[in-house]
């Protein structure tokens, strides 16, 4: 079952979630999805679809909240609509919108208050990172989140594991920046995987873009619900 719902933002606005739910009455483990710069799409609702397949809750955000119209979304090939949007958030706002999707969990009969996750591709593998070291999560997962080193000093404040995927032929993500958020997550003592796709270019999960790669996609998932099935069903 999917549905859109309404949460209330810190600075008092009104932000839309796409949320998908597993069959039954639950409880059921439940994970914070966060959307590429191209907004809450049909990809990232397929996401959310996928995850509730697997027996989690899932609600996506609507990160350009502030700045776009409630299902605001983007083409893949036009970045420049997106930037003034993309520009406009903050680490702060960010970490708003994760807290916000987090308390609507917390109030749902169906979800385990102490089994909640997120996940994040592209502008969400960023958000994923920063969620986690804002709230006690029991997982994160990132894909290929561009700007993490800007947020790699957060690393001492991560809950739960934090799982990495980047494509080894991304042009967006330099090497040295992947190595400074796992130096970082590694000098806090935090546990962590981090896995680097040769073969993989940015955005290689997602099968609406070009860069897209069915193998390296089908990897990355089956370690991902496989992640989720360690840290949040046991």
């Amino acid at each position: 079952m999917s549905l859109t719902v309404t949460l209330e933002v810190k600075e008092a606005t009104s932000m839309n979630a796409y949320v998908a739910t597993p069959p039954g009455n639950g409880p059921f483990p439940a994970v914070i999805l966060f959307q590429e710069a191209f907004g809450v799409n049909e990809h990232i609702k397929d996401v959310a679809g996928r995850i509730a397949a697997e027996g989690y809750v899932v609600i996506a955000p609507e990160l350009f909240h502030r700045t776009a119209p409630a299902g605001y979304t983007a083409a893949y090939d036009d970045f420049p609509a997106v930037m003034p949007h993309f520009q406009a958030l903050t680490t702060e706002k960010l970490e708003d919108d994760a807290q916000a999707a987090y308390d609507w969990l917390l109030k749902q009969d169906n979800v385990r208050k102490d089994r909640i996750g997120c996940i994040g591709f592209c502008l969400g593998g960023r958000v994923s990172f920063i969620a986690n070291s804002a709230l006690p999560l029991a997982a994160s997962v990132s894909f290929y989140g561009g700007g993490a080193h800007t947020v790699a000093n957060r690393a001492a404040a991560l809950h739960g594991p934090q799982l990495f995927f980047w494509g080894g032929k991304d042009q967006h993500i330099k090497p040295e920046h992947i190595q400074e958020v796992t130096d970082a997550v590694q000098a806090a003592g935090k546990d962590y995987i981090n896995v680097v796709i040769s073969y993989a270019d940015h955005g290689f999960f997602c099968d609406k873009r070009p860069a897209y790669n069915a193998d390296a996609a089908k990897e990355a998932w089956g370690m991902t619900i496989a992640f989720f099935k360690n840290k949040l069903k046991s």
